[in-house]
């Protein structure tokens, strides 16, 4: 799963991020590929902060050279130094990227990308920047032959399936955010790829809503509301001009026993997560598996 991130984009009373141009009214139409392509919305910045800083590459080329072996020992011939000069010179100037592509007759195959989901940094988040993070979902027949990171964004690579990565995180050789353990969660309902791979082609046309976590502190840990869950605010303050904290003196077993409709993840501890959703999926999409970071109750084969 690949990741797209914007700082400072909050846009108060909307549910799809201005990073997508084009209006869901028109996704989903009977449209030709090449249509749809044209109005994919897919920025710029994803080939700058995601393809550069991780060198591992699905490339199509004139003759659709998809990540052959030719193509891919091209690409290796750039590496180490030269590859780490290119990558300042992406940063300072994202132009340069396409000069490479050009130079290497291929690009970055973003139609292989499919939109996945949209996230938006909660309010009063510590260390106050917040990020408008657009998850794209990419399945890949085999891996990579190589992949190396820029070891400043990135700083190691693994591969792992989605049940894997949430055992990583259990036993705390990984962290990961509350999107990305949502995020996890939701593949568990896939058992192959290749299902997965047909749900997310078919669905992608739909597109997603950008959620906003809202945060509510009880007396022993964190509850982040999603959309759609009882609690969650009528008007959300997205630019955090309110200055609203929701806190209960409750406990979460407390608040979780009072509720009946749900969409949130309890948050006890840094890596103990729990993702409660009981409402139906909006954009024909999946709900996660309901899983506890400290339970191993999932059946994916991913």
């Amino acid at each position: 799963m690949w990741n797209c991130r914007r700082a400072g984009s909050a846009t108060a009373g909307t549910n799809r991020s201005p990073r997508f141009p084009t209006p869901r009214r028109c996704l989903g139409c009977n449209r030709s590929l090449q249509q749809r392509r044209a109005g994919s919305g897919l920025q710029p910045s994803f080939n700058t902060r995601t393809l550069a800083p991780v060198n591992a590459r699905a490339a199509a080329g004139p003759r659709e050279r998809l990540t052959t072996p030719e193509v891919c020992k091209e690409i290796e011939s750039h590496r180490l130094a030269p590859l780490r000069a290119r990558r300042r010179r992406v940063r300072q100037d994202p132009s340069c990227f396409l000069q490479l592509c050009r130079r290497l007759g291929c690009a970055p195959d973003i139609w292989a990308l499919q939109e996945w989901s949209n996230w938006l940094t909660p309010v009063g988040r510590a260390g106050g920047r917040r990020y408008d993070t657009a998850f794209y979902l990419c399945c890949l027949q085999q891996r990579p032959p190589h992949a190396s990171q820029d070891d400043q964004e990135v700083t190691a690579l693994l591969w792992s399936s989605p049940p894997e990565a949430i055992e990583r995180f259990k036993s705390q050789e990984l962290w990961f955010a509350p999107p990305q353990f949502y995020e996890l969660c939701r593949l568990c309902n896939f058992s192959s790829l290749r299902e997965l791979h047909q749900f997310s082609s078919d669905r992608a046309l739909e597109g997603c809503e950008r959620w906003m976590p809202v945060m509510l502190t009880a007396s022993d840990g964190y509850i982040q509301l999603l959309p759609g869950d009882e609690l969650y605010p009528e008007d959300p303050d997205y630019t955090g001009e309110k200055k609203v904290i929701m806190s209960t003196d409750k406990k979460v077993e407390d608040l979780m026993k009072e509720g009946s409709v749900f969409h949130r993840i309890v948050i006890k501890n840094i890596n103990n997560l729990a993702v409660y959703v009981n409402i139906q999926a909006k954009y024909k999409h999946k709900n996660p598996v309901m899983i506890e970071s400290r339970c191993s109750n999932h059946n994916s084969r991913l």
